[in-house]
């Protein structure tokens, strides 16, 4: 699931791409990607709009337009395809973009496709991005000046629960998802199943530095490469360099040589060292 790092670095490539352009025709091909919108109320939102910037809301990605936005939520598998053909052909017929396409924006100097095979992800119009509940009720980002050390320790003195599922909790901390949660606790040293709120102040500081670090560094790797939206077979392959802890059960650890261990948690697949993990 593409978590802040990967929905950033698609913000910040896609930015330089469609900011300016706009929306000649929006084609709805499968309407479970824009559930519980209508087709027709997405077409009405969109088309004929300038793309006036791209944002990121902790997991999601907003097209900012003249009037609303565009609200993309990519879940397990959403990603985006760009065509350099423009949107019309020269006689002005619309062409038809790829079959497996559920959405496609055809804009002015281009077309951009939303691709989700499992039809998890989301695609909607939005008169504000707070009109959505999921965008609404968000925490802090974690890559924001507002996110200190303080700030973790009040989240933290607020919670009873397990460290991991608090860390997950979009309400509470937004953008921050199962992998980068796992990777945050090694590289703090603290064990995924403690209570939140029994940190101490020294842990709570050590939690806020790894969580940045971890973050900033993924970030990094997804944008070297960045993004390629016109290879509909590309991923995130240079963010496996900043991983340590996760998808490694049985490996040994690579700052104790202990055996990572993989417990399930929240219906999700915790990775941590219980030899340093404390």
């Amino acid at each position: 699931m593409p978590e802040l790092p990967e929905v950033e670095a698609v913000a910040r490539t896609l930015r330089r791409r469609v900011a300016g352009q706009r929306v000649v025709r929006c084609r709805v091909l499968h309407s479970i990607a824009v559930r519980p919108q209508s087709p027709a109320t997405l077409r009405r939102g969109v088309e004929g709009q300038r793309i006036e910037g791209v944002e990121r809301r902790g997991k999601y990605l907003l097209l900012r337009l003249a009037r609303g936005c565009v609200a993309l939520h990519f879940r397990l598998d959403g990603q985006l395809v760009w065509f350099d053909s423009p949107a019309r052909s020269t006689g002005g017929r619309p062409r038809r973009p790829a079959r497996h396409i559920d959405v496609a924006f055809e804009l002015t100097g281009g077309t951009l496709g939303f691709v989700d095979r499992r039809h998890f992800g989301r695609v909607q119009w939005l008169a504000r991005a707070e009109d959505s509940p999921g965008i609404r009720n968000l925490g802090i980002d974690p890559l924001s000046p507002g996110f200190t050390p303080e700030r973790v320790q009040t989240l933290l003195g607020k919670a009873r629960r397990a460290l991991k599922l608090l860390l997950m909790d979009q309400t509470r901390i937004a953008g921050l998802g199962n992998i980068y949660a796992s990777e945050a606790l090694w590289r703090a040293r603290l064990d995924p199943r403690r209570r939140a709120a029994r940190l101490s102040p020294q842990e709570a500081r050590r939690l806020h530095k790894a969580i940045v670090y971890v973050l900033r560094r993924a970030l990094e790797c997804c944008l070297h490469p960045a993004p390629d939206f016109r290879n509909p077979e590309w991923w995130f392959s240079g963010v496996e360099k900043a991983l340590r802890v996760y998808d490694r059960e049985g490996r040994p650890c690579r700052r104790c040589r202990g055996r990572i261990r993989r417990i399930e948690q929240g219906g999700r697949s915790t990775y941590f060292c219980p030899c340093c993990q404390k």
